[in-house]
């Protein structure tokens, strides 16, 4: 589902809310931003460079989108984001991570991609940038470049992990928002997104011991979710979850 980043933000909220008080089952969602845009990590608010309020991509503003999720900015171009919204079994956050994140890693290794988790870096907190760093709750490839950064909010027991998944990035627009090139080019870019979906909901199958049904929004639910964002942003698309 490709949508503005408002939208997609009230989905996972809406979508959060109904698993925390109306029982809605555990959901899986992936998507992509339409148009191209920046996404700031919920403690960031305004603590982002000032250049990023004035980027434009094919002579279009890129709008800078709040998460509700925790981590630092994500450029939404050429990636491919997912949702989690679930009940863990345990609260230790690290460990929820590393749980949550293994059907990523179980998902990419049939597609022939080898990741693993990426180590403790004390200057993440100083960065603008998700991707300049790799933490504990990211996934690196066997060279060490992170090819999946992902963040989590907490409500009652219940999560929702945000994560981004680095395909195939405009180098001129990521040198342009980061001051940095992208990572190298690597075989996750070569997977079609369709491919990639499948094979993470297989995985997440396996991982998670349950079975996904799709099941698209109804246009009642579009409705509740149209008081979670911008009124100005229309609601012409549907979203698809695996619950």
């Amino acid at each position: 589902m490709a949508a503005p980043g408002a939208v997609h933000m009230a989905i996972d909220q809406w979508l959060l809310n109904q698993h925390q008080h109306h029982g809605h089952p555990p959901c899986l969602r992936f998507y992509t931003w339409q148009p191209a845009a920046i996404s700031l990590g919920f403690s960031q608010r305004r603590r982002f460079p000032e250049a990023w309020s004035n980027l434009t991509w094919n002579g279009q503003p890129i709008p800078l989108v709040q998460r509700p999720t925790g981590g630092r900015g994500v450029l939404h171009q050429g990636d491919l984001t997912y949702a989690l919204i679930t009940s863990p079994a345990t609260g230790r956050r690290q460990q929820v991570y590393r749980d949550f994140c293994q059907f990523l890693i179980q998902g990419w290794r049939a597609l022939g991609v080898s990741l693993q988790f990426g180590q403790p870096q004390r200057q993440y907190g100083r960065s603008h940038h998700c991707f300049s760093l790799a933490t504990q709750a990211d996934l690196v490839d066997t060279q060490g470049h992170k090819r999946i950064g992902s963040a989590q909010l907490w409500r009652d027991g219940c999560v929702l992990q945000h994560g981004s998944m680095v395909l195939t990035p405009d180098p001129i627009l990521y040198q342009q928002v980061f001051q940095t090139p992208p990572p190298p080019p690597g075989p996750m870019g070569e997977v079609d997104q369709a491919a990639i979906a499948r094979a993470l909901c297989q995985a997440a199958a396996q991982c998670f011991d349950c079975e996904l049904q799709l099941q698209p929004l109804s246009d009642a639910e579009w409705q509740q979710m149209h008081r979670l964002q911008n009124p100005a942003i229309g609601l012409d698309c549907r979203a698809d979850c695996f619950g």
